[in-house]
């Protein structure tokens, strides 16, 4: 069987080595005299290893005689190198200028925490990045490139999940030799390299203990072509690929870990098509839109190996679960197709804390554990397209009533408790014809619904003057009438000390929405208001009143229909996603030989959509002949009940009192 050792950008036909590097018996990393166990030096290694994303870069030390900059003392990874050139450094002004303005740059980079100390104007410089310390391994990920004149720098960590870059000057405007972060990475060509060149041995005795440490056995790393090499080195500019490529060809199912140990540890719970990303997870999940092939440097290894995916019907995301490796997961199924992909949930290893990856899973409980976490992979979420499953905590809660108004919230009003119940996230239309009191209906609930759960709302009441509307919410809580005037009817007007009280409660329940320049609102400028009314007051319901006093403008080629299909499912968008009720006031259209009874629904003006869309629909009627009954009656017409659960067609009649503006039970109609 052919195969391949992948390290970084590197490819040839033996798809199963992987390499750990030897550590030699005298140094302070493995010691005969110190249990392996206890070490700490040799896993940091091995983690470099099996996150193979590192760059090499090779210093290179300026011998030119007619520099006006002299190079420096270099020391990398240990070595000095310094330039053989003897050359007398003359004495010019430019020269003390250069030298003054690396003397700031180097100040700014140690500000950020880069060690300026090996840093040579024109060269590629490889440090330890401050801001991820290298990692586990402590590698030299950070590549620094500072211009020749010493005048800028741009840096950047190699490190998949670091990724730290920037760029500075000694001086603003400066005619510094600057460069890019292209510049970082050379364009290198691929090369190949044999097995002979890597100079394999059989791991150690120390090493295979190790891995015998995380459960992986000997026959496993046999089988993977794990080996060890005298020198820790990669290779560079060679082609990257999936570690465990072989084992996926031809499969029709194949699994994706983050690292080579993790494939090590699906294959001990019975997984062998299983493979693993060569260079570790990115940060977060990219904000961009995905980039063409050639430049998806970061996932090359996907195009590289898109045959052998393609055969695949179904790829299962088994990255860790922190955030980097769901990260690595919406990255991956980006690229591959959400449709095709499934993920999987790592089972907790105590009463709180989940495992990380599939070598935790291994390691702490154990193989059938490891199997049934990958058997029990989910489909990969898309957005808008769902299961039952995804709710049924929510179906459950619903079904035990415990999500408080499954059936809805009374009205206060025995005679409508078996027509209509007021469900969060529901839409109800409110109609009648001019003066039939369907605001004063719809106040006379709200303050109702207060009374019975506390509920708060926003009012976006156009037609009532903010001091009117007071006065009459006021009216209905204290039950008595704000003035001593004719309506009042010799009764008592509300106390000072219960206008104080109302004050309160009215400040409390109810915020408004309003206008207050000569430009007409439009919806959309509502609802944003009323999101925010509902995530910073916590309102549940929310009023608008009425239709034509909102600013209604549409595009030439669109009908009123259209607009207000379009407009009507914005609102029950904005109800269904924060669980608020919204009450829509709408007149009807002008009738024609009107003789007294209640208007339809579809008389409302503009569209028939307001009976189509909404999920109940109200139309409030009085009584104006004495001849009929008292003028006082009211009709409460439920004309539509989309929730059986809910409510059902039928009519109330209540009783408006005019001196507290309350309506009441009529007994007689019951």
């Amino acid at each position: 069987m052919s195969s391949i050792f992948v390290s970084q950008n590197m490819r040839f036909r033996y798809h199963h080595a992987l390499i750990v590097p030897f550590f030699s018996m005298n140094t302070q990393t493995l010691s005969n005299s110190t249990p392996f166990s206890n070490l700490k030096k040799p896993l940091s290694f091995l983690t470099h290893r099996f996150q193979p994303k590192r760059t090499i870069f090779t210093v290179f030390c300026s011998k030119k005689r007619n520099s006006k900059y002299p190079p420096l003392p270099l020391k990398t990874n240990g070595y000095h190198g310094a330039s053989q050139a003897k050359v007398p450094k003359p004495v010019y002004l430019e020269e003390n200028k250069l030298e003054m303005q690396f003397g700031v740059l180097k100040k700014k980079l140690e500000v950020v925490g880069i060690d300026t100390e090996i840093c040579v104007p024109g060269q590629y410089n490889h440090l330890l990045c401050p801001e991820c310390q290298g990692g586990d391994a402590g590698e030299k990920s950070l590549s620094i490139y500072v211009a020749p004149d010493g005048g800028s720098a741009v840096w950047v960590c190699f490190r998949a999940k670091c990724g730290w870059k920037g760029s500075t000057q000694a001086f603003a405007g400066s005619s510094s030799h600057s460069t890019t972060m292209n510049q970082v990475v050379p364009v290198k060509k691929k090369r190949e390299i044999k097995e002979e060149d890597l100079q394999l041995e059989p791991l150690c005795n120390e090493l295979v203990a190790y891995f015998a440490e995380r459960l992986i056995s000997n026959e496993t790393l046999q089988r993977n072509g794990v080996k060890q090499r005298k020198y820790d080195d990669q290779e560079a500019n060679t082609e990257k690929i999936f570690y465990g490529l072989d084992d996926i060809v031809g499969k029709s199912d194949v699994i994706i870990v983050e690292g080579e140990m993790d494939k090590l540890a699906l294959e001990e719970a019975g997984f062998r098509n299983c493979v693993s990303v060569p260079d570790g997870a990115p940060p977060s999940v990219s904000s961009k839109e995905l980039p063409p092939r050639d430049q998806d440097t970061k996932y090359q290894y996907l195009w590289n190996c898109k045959d052998e995916l393609k055969q695949a019907s179904r790829i299962i995301l088994a990255t860790d679960g922190d955030p980097p490796g769901q990260a690595l997961a919406e990255e991956l199924a980006r690229r591959i197709g959400k449709e095709k992909c499934w993920r999987v949930r790592w089972p907790k290893k105590g009463k709180i804390d989940d495992c990380k990856d599939a070598n935790e899973v291994l390691m702490y409980l154990g193989a059938n554990a490891l199997k049934e976490a990958i058997e029990n992979a989910e489909l990969y979420p898309i957005r808008g397209l769902f299961n039952f499953r995804d709710y049924f905590d929510e179906i459950d809660a619903y079904y035990h009533r415990t999500l408080g108004y499954e059936v809805g919230l009374s009205t206060g009003w025995n005679n409508l408790n078996g027509l209509y119940n007021v469900v969060p996230g529901e839409l109800t239309i409110v109609t009648g014809v001019p003066n039939s009191g369907k605001s004063e209906w719809i106040d006379a609930l709200l303050c109702n619904l207060n009374h019975i759960a506390g509920w708060k709302f926003a009012l976006c009441s156009m037609e009532n003057k903010v001091r009117e509307h007071a006065r009459k919410l006021l009216e209905k809580h204290v039950r008595k009438p704000f003035f001593n005037e004719r309506y009042a009817e010799q009764v008592e007007r509300m106390s000072v000390e219960e206008y104080e009280q109302g004050k309160r409660w009215l400040n409390d329940t109810f915020h408004l929405i309003r206008c207050e320049d000569d430009a007409l609102p439009n919806v959309k400028w509502v609802l944003d208001l009323a999101k925010a009314a509902v995530l910073r007051h916590g309102v549940r319901g929310l009023v608008i009143d009425p239709y034509n006093e909102l600013d209604h403008q549409r595009p030439p080629n669109q009908t009123e229909t259209e607009y207000v299909s379009q407009m009507l499912t914005l609102i029950k968008r904005f109800a269904q996603h924060h669980g608020c009720h919204v009450w829509f006031v709408a007149h009807p259209r002008q009738l024609h030989n009107w003789v007294g009874s209640p208007p339809n629904l579809y008389d409302i003006s503009g569209s028939a959509h307001f009976i189509n869309k909404c999920d109940n629909g109200i139309v409030i009627h009085r009584n104006r002949d004495p001849e009929a009954g008292p003028v006082d009656q009211v009709q409460v017409c439920i004309r539509k009940v989309r929730n059986k659960v809910a409510g059902t067609i039928g009519e109330a009649v209540l009783l408006y009192n005019r001196v507290t503006g309350e309506y009441v039970d009529d007994d007689s109609k019951r």
